[in-house]
């Protein structure tokens, strides 16, 4: 077979086995839909909404109307000492990529520090943690996805300055679908 007509068959067999996924996703399947209408971006290190998630002073890159709601990312940029107590997300799993700085992180049980260059994956439904150690201000990229948390963060980062009330941090995290253990 010449290079034409194995692009043309190729093309024909790739379209019929796509498109009945795409018509099924349209007809309101709850599958994941494969036309999502996302446009492309390019994010600067300069760019993004920033927020003071508690002391995680978070910088939004991409959310999920960026992304048709795949993704979300954002760099956190955190003095030493600052973190996260153990949790459990049920909707996201998450991606931790170390940029600068030292992260002690627990994962599933397991605690290990991360230094530039590492990276941990966290999956929903297992408990996981991470705080800045060492002396310098650490920068990381955190990835969820699907994405949504991002409404979170936004309303974490609206609570009143002081000393943070766990109970109400606790109520709207567990609205999102994060749960502390």
């Amino acid at each position: 077979m010449d290079r034409k007509k194995f692009i043309q068959t190729s093309g024909l067999g790739l379209g019929l086995a796509i498109i009945p996924g795409m018509i099924k996703s349209q007809s309101g399947h709850p599958k994941r839909n494969l036309t999502v209408n996302t446009k492309s971006k390019i994010v600067k290190d300069a760019d993004g909404d920033v927020l003071n998630v508690i002391g995680d002073i978070q910088t939004h890159k991409l959310v999920g109307s960026d992304t048709g709601n795949q993704i979300v990312e954002w760099m956190d940029n955190v003095d030493p000492g600052v973190g996260i107590p153990p949790h459990i997300h049920t909707k996201e799993d998450e991606i931790f990529r170390i940029i600068k700085g030292q992260i002690e992180i627990m994962i599933d049980g397991k605690t290990t520090v991360l230094k530039e260059g590492d990276i941990a994956f966290a999956p929903k439904g297992i408990a996981h943690s991470w705080k800045v150690v060492g002396t310098e201000k650490a920068k990381m990229i955190t990835s969820a996805f699907p994405a949504g948390i991002e409404h979170m963060f936004k309303e974490l980062a609206a609570l009143s300055a002081g000393p943070p009330d766990f109970e109400k941090i606790a109520e709207i995290c567990g609205k999102h679908g994060v749960n502390f253990v």
